[in-house]
C-alpha cells in the first residue's frame, strides 16, 4: 500500500484530469507560443518589471503545471527546469517546449521532493507562479526546499494570490467581503468538492475533491527568514489573472481582473523576493 498523502493523491488526481483541458483553453494561450517565438505568458508579463534580466541565469520553475511560463522564463534566456507532480501537465509542458524549441527539462516530482530529484544549491532563480502555495501543507517545509535548492547569492521569485482573497468564500448575494475561511496555516485542510475548473469547459469532471491550505503573509515571510533568506521585496498588487470573484471582477489589461467596487479594499496578489545568502 502507497503511504503517499491523500492530499498529494487527490490533487494530482485533479490536476491529471484538468491538464488536457486546460491545454485547450484560450485561457493559457498555447497556440500563441507556436506562432510568435517571443511570445510570453501574461503571467510573465506581468513579472518582468520586477523579475528583471534573467538572460543566462539557471533557474527551476516549481509546480510548473503546462510550463507556460516556464517556456517564457527560457525565451528568456534563462536554462530553465520545470517540476510538477501530475504527469499529465508535464505531458504538454514538454509537447510544448519540443515543439517551439525551447530547451526545457521537466521533471516529475512532488515540490517537496524537489531537493532530492534536482542538485541542492545550483540554481540562481527558484520561480514560483500564481496558485501554488494553496496546495501545500506547511510552507516552513516549502520554505526548506526553496533553501536547499537556491545557490549562494540565489533568488527566489514568487507571485501569488493574496491570502486575505483566499480567505474569501464564493461571492456573497450582498457583495460584501468577509473573512469565513483560514487566512492562516491550519493543520487539517479545507476540503472542496468542485466539479469545474478554472478555464471555461463543458468538460464532465470525475476527479472532484481536493485538499487546500492558505497561508498568512507573515508566516510565509518568517518561514523564508527561518532559512536564512533576505527578503529583498514584497509588493501587493490589486489583480489577479484569473476571475477570482466572478460577477464581481473587471479585465484591466494584460489577462489581469481587478474588483469592481472599490478595489483599494481588497490586496489580490502579491509579490515577493528573496535571496539566499553569500
Amino acid at each position: 500500500m502507497s503511504d503517499e498523502p491523500e492530499h498529494v493523491r487527490l490533487n494530482r488526481a485533479q490536476w491529471d484530469e484538468r491538464a488536457p483541458v486546460h491545454a485547450v483553453s484560450p485561457d493559457y494561450e498555447v497556440a500563441r507560443f507556436h506562432a510568435d517565438p517571443a511570445f510570453l505568458s501574461g503571467v510573465v508579463r506581468f513579472d518582468l518589471p520586477r523579475l528583471g534580466d534573467v538572460a543566462g541565469l539557471r533557474g527551476v520553475h516549481l509546480q510548473c503545471h503546462l510550463g507556460t511560463d516556464t517556456v517564457s522564463l527560457a525565451r528568456l534566456g534563462a536554462r530553465m527546469t520545470g517540476l510538477d507532480f501530475s504527469g499529465a501537465s508535464l505531458e504538454h509542458a514538454r509537447s510544448l517546449a519540443a515543439a517551439t524549441g525551447a530547451e526545457v527539462d521537466f521533471v516529475q516530482a512532488d515540490v517537496h521532493d524537489a531537493a532530492d530529484v534536482l542538485p541542492e544549491h545550483a540554481y540562481d532563480l527558484v520561480y514560483t507562479g500564481i496558485g501554488a502555495l494553496c496546495w501545500l501543507p506547511s510552507v516552513a517545509r516549502w520554505a526548506a526546499v526553496v533553501a536547499r535548492l537556491l545557490a549562494p547569492g540565489g533568488r527566489l521569485f514568487l507571485r501569488e494570490g493574496h491570502p486575505v482573497l483566499w480567505a474569501l468564500p464564493d461571492p456573497r448575494p450582498d457583495g460584501l467581503l468577509a473573512l469565513e475561511l483560514p487566512y492562516v496555516e491550519t493543520v487539517d485542510p479545507i476540503v472542496w468538492d468542485d466539479g469545474g475548473t478554472y478555464v471555461e469547459t463543458d468538460h464532465v469532471f470525475t476527479s472532484t475533491t481536493t485538499h487546500e491550505w492558505n497561508h498568512g503573509l507573515g508566516e510565509i515571510v518568517t518561514a523564508l527568514l527561518d532559512q536564512g533568506l533576505r527578503i529583498t521585496g514584497l509588493v501587493e498588487h490589486d489583480s489577479v489573472p484569473w476571475d477570482a470573484l466572478p460577477g464581481q471582477m473587471e479585465p484591466v489589461g494584460g489577462g489581469e481582473m481587478r474588483l469592481v467596487d472599490r478595489p483599494e479594499r481588497l490586496p489580490h496578489s502579491y509579490t515577493l523576493q528573496a535571496v539566499a545568502p553569500g
